[in-house]
């Protein structure tokens, strides 16, 4: 293998069978209707390639946010807009700055890229270090909001504080973003170094047919258009996220059930122990009253993933819950007060 990936280890992937996941923060409510309704009716020429930048997608997006569709990159996951954010504006051997804790992929990208990473503790709240990612040298910077795992949205004057101080790009990793109250994406155009990658995978429900973009000012655009691989995004799954832009009602509805639900799941949380953390996306982080792989492995005997961090510096013994439906939320809850009850 490559020097810089020789300590690569394969990313999360459990034996599934028949659990209840809520351990992946995928949209509770099912498959997105409109996308799938779209799938249902499609007859295309599987012999022709794709839009090379996926435009029409590009142009609802624009028409979603209020801006140009040059404003966008399109690619097949917010996966793929990360990569090449890094082979865009990153040379072998440059320093990229990641926030701990958060989502364990940014060091992947880095590293897969030949980069040198630099970790910048937040503070005691999960929030930026400002003067200790400003004064670090680094030519990218990568910061989630709302943050995975912690779940908190990150403060809007310390982002701009950031961009004004930092020398390299700062990619603002909005995945969540639907489910919090602030986002970059108004602001794109008022800095030259920021993009803000988003996801279909978490509340657009569609995260089998992998879909991501990355939205910045026009020059960076043209920037990682040219190094993005071209037909990356396939014309099925264009035309699936084009019908589930045209329809945001699905996403209000989806952030209404969270809104109701993550405050009733921390409540019941807490009342069984758990020291559950601020959370402005759809799952909850929470320190566990009982051993986290004890929890985890009960739990999945039980049929209901979790992500378990509990190994992890600073989320030491935390556990992570998808924000799920009403019903799903108190059967979770019934079968960790089974659990818990028992250990005590």
């Amino acid at each position: 293998m490559r020097s810089t990936t020789r300590d690569f280890k394969k990313y999360y992937s459990p034996d599934v069978g028949g659990a209840v996941r809520m351990d992946t923060n995928t949209n509770v409510l099912g498959s997105n209707p409109a996308a799938a309704e779209y799938l249902r009716g499609q007859d295309i020429d599987l012999n022709e390639y794709p839009v090379t930048y996926s435009d029409n997608l590009r142009r609802a997006l624009a028409s979603l946010y209020g801006l140009d569709m040059e404003n966008f990159v399109v690619g097949s996951g917010s996966d793929e807009i990360l990569d090449v954010a890094f082979k865009t504006f990153t040379e072998w051997g440059d320093d990229c700055l990641v926030p701990y804790p958060s989502y364990t992929l940014y060091d992947y990208f880095a590293q897969m890229n030949g980069g040198s990473v630099r970790h910048s503790e937040l503070t005691e709240d999960f929030q930026l270090d400002v003067d200790d990612i400003a004064s670090s040298g680094a030519r990218i910077a990568i910061v989630a909001s709302p943050n995975n795992p912690t779940g908190n949205s990150l403060r809007q004057r310390d982002m701009e504080d950031l961009l004004a101080r930092f020398e390299g790009i700062v990619v603002v990793d909005e995945a969540y973003g639907e489910y919090s109250d602030s986002s970059m994406i108004p602001r794109v155009d008022e800095f030259d170094n920021l993009v803000v990658a988003r996801t279909f995978s978490k509340a657009y429900a569609m995260a089998a047919l992998r879909v991501g973009y990355a939205v910045t000012n026009r020059d960076v655009s043209d920037m990682m258009n040219s190094v993005k691989i071209p037909y990356s995004l396939n014309g099925l799954s264009e035309g699936a996220a084009i019908a589930a832009v045209r329809d945001q009602g699905f996403i209000e509805r989806s952030k209404k059930m969270v809104a109701e639900e993550r405050p009733r799941l921390a409540a019941g949380l807490s009342a069984l122990g758990f020291e559950p953390f601020p959370s402005d996306s759809n799952f909850i982080l929470a320190r566990s009253p009982i051993g986290h792989a004890a929890l985890t492995a009960a739990l999945k005997e039980r049929g209901v993933l979790i992500r378990d961090f509990g190994s992890k510096r600073r989320l030491e013994n935390c556990v992570r819950f998808t924000v799920g439906t009403g019903e799903m939320n108190s059967e979770l809850l019934q079968k960790i007060g089974d659990i818990v009850g028992g250990r005590r």
